[in-house]
């Protein structure tokens, strides 16, 4: 079994006090999903095994206006990631031998997560815990390009979901 890491996560947003009352989930729930994940998926990056991400939790509006800008697609989607590993880092090894390993940006919009969690018939919670599973995988590199890539990356998130369930 992979070493405990320890994660910084930033959690803000235009709809993080709806998903709260809503959900329940608080923000350190967020952190414990992404130490067990981190922890499982063990990605070898830090050798400290420390990082650090934020979440956003946000509305259609502001998610189709970065979707629009940065994919090109003028509407609103359910999770949008931006991973920091794309970007190359001068000195990046010095630097991570200090501090945490920055993994990127996940966007998720509430009103589209809603709207799937009424689709599938199950709650918001669940909703919110796969779209979230899905953005850490994107920012570690994960794609689905094509079907096969697709069914692995969803059977991880499965696997994922299995470990805060």
């Amino acid at each position: 079994m992979a070493q405990t890491v320890q994660v910084e996560t930033f959690v803000d947003g235009s709809a993080l006090a709806e998903v709260t009352a809503t959900t329940g989930v608080v923000i350190a729930q967020y952190s414990t999903w992404f130490e067990r994940w981190l922890t499982d998926l063990d990605p070898q990056l830090s050798p400290l095994n420390a990082y650090e991400l934020s979440l956003r939790l946000t509305s259609d509006t502001e998610i189709q206006r970065l979707n629009a800008d940065f994919r090109q697609q003028d509407k609103p989607t359910d999770v949008l990631s931006f991973a920091a590993l794309e970007t190359e880092l001068p000195q990046a090894d010095s630097i991570y031998q200090e501090q945490p390993v920055y993994l990127g940006d996940i966007i998720i919009s509430v009103e589209t997560a809603t709207r799937q969690a009424a689709e599938s018939q199950h709650a918001l919670k669940q909703e919110l815990a796969w779209l979230t599973a899905h953005g850490l995988l994107h920012l570690l590199g994960w794609d689905h390009p094509d079907e096969d890539s697709l069914q692995r990356m969803l059977d991880q998130q499965s696997h994922l979901l299995s470990l805060i369930a």
